[in-house]
């Protein structure tokens, strides 16, 4: 079995669980190492903190799809762990521009990635159900025969489309389409969540630190969450962190903030180049 059939094994086996699993969303190489080194389980990257960290908008005219998927490759050579992608609406509105998206992100040794129904058009932002729906076939046909688990996302209540019945009809008809992972960020509240778990038979992703639901993993899990993702969250900590800490030099000109970096001894120790085996040090 080759390494990348063994990580998407270990990926699919996730989603079976009887309780919520945690994919934190590095948005680079170095952010990957970090969080593989506290033992999550896999990794998703994120469209958005990649996007910052290039200085660019998270949006489908700023970001191409080499270099989302260059960005990916880097965050798998990084550890030994299972990655799935952010990539966006497949970067294209035809039916075979997601299918070759999925083939392209499974040869960048990805085991998963995500499908949206957005356009990217304020006019009409979100693609019309049947469209969606042919969008979401073409991929799972094109994941059919690769060590790939594909999630299927609608985007509604990001786009100011707040129809809980709709987004259930939609996720109901990317699981029936062939998608092995549903997923709509932005639902509102648990009892929500707990709606969109109840009504579809694919496990569900849910995003944390989009909005101020503030529920636990145990929670997500008892309304039947399987998986949860932050997006770029954690992305937006780490910029957080960095203006608090460019404020108080420009503001105060003092350095306290050092206090809470991380050691140089422990970042050289996470980023050495040999990449950690299971079951070695």
């Amino acid at each position: 079995m080759s390494d990348q059939q063994q990580k998407f094994e270990r990926f699919r086996a996730l989603h079976a669980g009887t309780q919520a699993f945690v994919i934190p969303n590095p948005w680079d190489a170095g952010s990957a190492r970090l969080l593989a080194s506290l033992g999550f389980e896999a990794l998703a990257t994120t469209s958005a903190g990649y996007a910052f960290s290039k200085g660019k908008l998270d949006s489908f005219a700023g970001l191409e799809r080499s270099e989302i998927l260059g960005n990916a490759s880097e965050i798998v050579a990084a550890t030994d762990l299972p990655v799935t992608a952010d990539l966006e609406d497949g970067f294209g509105a035809a039916p075979e521009t997601c299918a070759e998206t999925i083939r392209l992100a499974c040869k960048a040794g990805l085991v998963g990635g995500s499908i949206e129904d957005a356009t990217g058009d304020s006019a009409n932002p979100i693609y019309d159900l049947s469209q969606s729906v042919e969008r979401v076939q073409a991929a799972a046909e094109a994941a059919s025969n690769l060590p790939f688990l594909l999630t299927a996302r609608s985007e509604n209540f990001l786009c100011g489309r707040r129809d809980l019945d709709d987004t259930i009809r939609r996720l109901q008809a990317f699981s029936a389409a062939g998608a092995d992972v549903l997923y709509a960020p932005g639902l509102p509240d648990l009892e929500a969540i707990r709606t969109v778990c109840a009504s579809v038979d694919k496990p569900v992703n849910v995003v944390m630190g989009l909005n101020k639901l503030n529920v636990s993993v145990g929670e997500l899990s008892n309304a039947g969450v399987r998986r949860i993702s932050v997006g770029g969250s954690f992305a937006r900590a780490a910029l957080g962190a960095l203006m608090r800490a460019a404020e108080e030099v420009r503001t105060n000109g003092t350095f306290t903030y050092a206090g809470d970096a991380l050691p140089a001894s422990a970042i050289v120790k996470l980023m050495s180049q040999e990449k950690r085996r299971e079951g070695s040090e």
